[in-house]
């Protein structure tokens, strides 16, 4: 995965609130990576309405 890449959030690993629960299935654009807990590495993803959401990156899947 790299910066720029179109991803499609594919399923939800945890519980999560509404908000980010409505992303599922939606496509956004990858801007960057964060350490999550010391052991994996997260995906900042930003959609069209501007909101932007880290996923582990077993939760994207690369967009048509």
């Amino acid at each position: 995965m790299e910066v720029g890449q179109k991803v499609r959030v594919c399923r939800l690993r945890d519980r999560v609130s509404p908000e980010i629960a409505q992303k599922l299935g939606q496509v956004g654009t990858i801007i960057g990576f964060k350490m999550t807990d010391g052991s994996g590495v997260g995906v900042m993803v930003q959609f069209e309405d501007k909101s932007k959401i880290w996923f582990f990156e077993d939760e994207l899947d690369d967009a048509p």
